[in-house]
């Protein structure tokens, strides 16, 4: 979409980062830099724009893909000067409120879910399934560590050493960005903000992880003028998709990512 020159009506960009975030599937249908930076200049480069709106609706997902997004949407802000404001539709919770942070200002509804600060990191053993079977696996290794946490073996205690060592570097970086970005607003401490719990909008007001209560339009609307309009902006979508009204995991092809996406949804009873 454009914005002739000769246009008086106000107008926010607004980006909608809803989805898990990361590469999902051979098509990559999950939220990554790579496919919204020409979507973030787009909305940055509206000179006439007071400000960007993002929307967040994020169970979260890849923390590499979160920071970079986060690092983006920040370095565009500052080079053209524009306020940002996140509006929490059903929930930010680990990357997806890492990419709320990334706002000058979080709104979210009275009901929305805030939260999942941390880490986590899922999946199944079968240590016992292929002996049953009568198969024997094969795997040869140039390092002691290079089949770590194998699925067809038991847990090794060095194994998990190396991944809490892991989760634990991330951690730490999701609560330096949590704690730069909100500053002196956080309202209580790192073990009751940092435990991987979620709170609902209103307790994320008190806690200081959002500052209020508010709907997109309401919001625009009381800051920069009556006329003001919010102005979504989305990823052009695949033509199977459109033709056929198949999602971003189905038209990836795979299972396991629709598999994969379900599960990150259903954490938060969505």
């Amino acid at each position: 979409m454009r914005w002739p020159p000769w246009r008086r009506t106000p107008i926010v960009p607004a980006i909608r980062l809803t989805g898990v975030i990361g590469n999902l599937g051979w098509r990559g249908s999950g939220l990554t830099l790579a496919g919204l930076e020409r979507l973030l200049e787009r909305a940055f480069a509206a000179k006439a724009a007071p400000a960007v709106a993002l929307l967040v609706n994020s169970p979260g997902g890849s923390p590499v893909q979160s920071s970079l997004l986060a690092a983006r949407i920040r370095a565009l802000a500052d080079e053209k000067g524009k306020p940002v404001l996140a509006f929490v539709e059903d929930v930010a919770a680990s990357g997806g409120y890492w990419l709320a942070c990334a706002a000058d200002e979080i709104f979210v509804d009275a009901a929305s879910i805030v939260g999942s600060i941390g880490v986590i990191t899922a999946g199944f053993g079968f240590p016992e399934v292929l002996h049953r079977l009568g198969v024997e696996r094969r795997v040869h290794t140039t390092g002691p560590r290079k089949g770590m946490l194998d699925p067809f073996r038991p847990e090794q205690a060095e194994d998990l050493l190396a991944l809490r060592e892991l989760q634990h570097g991330i951690f730490e970086t999701f609560k330096a960005q949590v704690r730069a970005r909100r500053g002196a607003r956080l309202k209580a401490d790192d073990a009751a903000l940092f435990d991987g719990r979620v709170w609902v909008g209103t307790q994320a007001v008190e806690l200081g992880l959002a500052d209020a209560v508010g709907e997109a339009h309401a919001v625009v609307r009381e800051r920069f003028g009556k006329d003001v309009r919010l102005v979504p902006l989305s990823r052009p979508r695949p033509w199977l998709a459109r033709r056929f009204g198949l999602d971003g995991a189905a038209l990836a092809g795979t299972i396991g990512a629709a598999v994969e996406e379900r599960a990150l949804w259903a954490r938060y009873g969505l």
